[in-house]
């Protein structure tokens, strides 16, 4: 079921499958030097093993750098299942899932991710101990979405004060790009913050709805990058900044719950030299692994945890902005400096 693949860039990763159960997919572990792996589990189609090779490594690497930015004492992991969760998710599968990651020995903690739901976490549960994000039991975190969005709208407001003088979102444009579990939540806060937003998903009644609700622009998903926003929002999937795409943003701030927002390092500098304001996406994006790892941790007074590390993703993303605007960097380059850090102190 789990063959190691010998890949330097991490500390151990493993094709997954399971040919009675329809599994095909990989396990990553990036880093273990905070502590044990974690990070969602994520079921898509993907083109190839090798697009899904380079999504598992790329997404827990990132993980390395979330739950170090948040604080958290974890380290960075991820999973993917190749499959249409509308269509190929079954019991079987899940458990199968389940016993896969079983047999790491709690070096690596899954949750939920992109085509995955609590109840998808109880049935991989019956195979592992090594689960979060159930929503049942005592410490039960339950789905992340919701508190994913309060960190990502946390965020903004740092960006807001940077660039206009103050965190007040009453009246900002805001185009959202993925109306998914954390979008839609998104979306739900910015509206009741005041904001006007403009929509966009591949799913065209999704976007239908949410335009609906919150009296929003419905817009194409690949239009919606260059739309004139005072704030883009990509909550979908990763790299939709890249060298193609930058050119056309009008947007002064990004800020969204995707991960991996950037193709490459270098797009944080033509963001920059653009003059537009990038937030760091695993520091705005860290409230998903922040409700999980209470769970993972046993935290016992949860809301007070919770409002602590969500109040620091603010504190943090202030003090990079900070940061950046003295150096005349892009925010992504002080966050990753001040992640790489932490992660060296705490190695030796």
């Amino acid at each position: 079921m789990l063959t190691r693949l010998s890949i330097s860039s991490h500390e151990e990763v493993y094709r997954v499958e399971d040919a009675q159960a329809g599994l095909r997919g990989f396990i990553a572990l990036h880093s273990t030097r905070l502590g044990p792996a974690a990070g969602g589990l994520r079921m898509r189609v993907y083109d190839s093993d090798a697009a899904a090779l380079d999504d598992v490594l790329s997404l827990s690497r990132g993980m390395s750098y979330k739950n170090a930015a948040a604080g958290l004492p974890l380290g960075g992991g991820k999973a993917v299942i190749m499959g249409d969760p509308a269509t190929d998710k079954t019991p079987e599968l899940l458990r199968a899932m389940g016993r896969a990651i079983d047999g790491i020995g709690g070096r690596y903690w899954t949750a939920e991710d992109m085509g995955m739901s609590p109840a998808d976490m109880a049935e991989i549960a019956r195979a592992t101990r090594y689960v979060a994000g159930r929503d049942q039991g005592r410490h039960a975190s339950g789905d992340p979405s919701p508190i994913t969005a309060r960190g990502v709208a946390a965020a903004m407001r740092a960006g807001a004060a940077r660039l206009w003088g103050s965190d007040d979102l009453a009246g900002r444009h805001v185009a959202v790009q993925g109306l998914g579990h954390v979008g839609w939540h998104l979306c739900r806060i910015l509206h009741e913050a005041g904001a006007r937003l403009s929509v966009a998903d591949t799913d065209a009644a999704r976007v239908a709805t949410t335009a609906r609700e919150f009296g929003a622009e419905a817009m194409d998903a690949d239009a919606i990058l260059a739309a004139q926003a005072d704030i883009l929002a990509p909550c979908a999937i990763g790299g939709v900044l890249n060298v193609g795409t930058i050119p056309a943003i009008r947007a002064r701030m990004v800020c969204g719950a995707a991960n991996n927002q950037l193709a490459t390092p270098r797009d944080a500098d033509t963001l920059h030299a653009r003059g537009i304001l990038y937030l760091p996406d695993y520091l705005a994006n860290g409230g998903g692994i922040i409700n999980v790892a209470a769970e993972i941790l046993h935290v016992e007074d949860r809301a007070a945890w919770l409002e602590e590390r969500l109040n620091e993703i603010r504190v943090r993303m202030d003090r990079i902005l900070s940061r950046a605007a003295g150096e005349d960097i892009s925010p992504a380059i002080i966050a990753d400096r001040m992640v790489e850090e932490t992660l060296l102190d705490r190695a030796g």
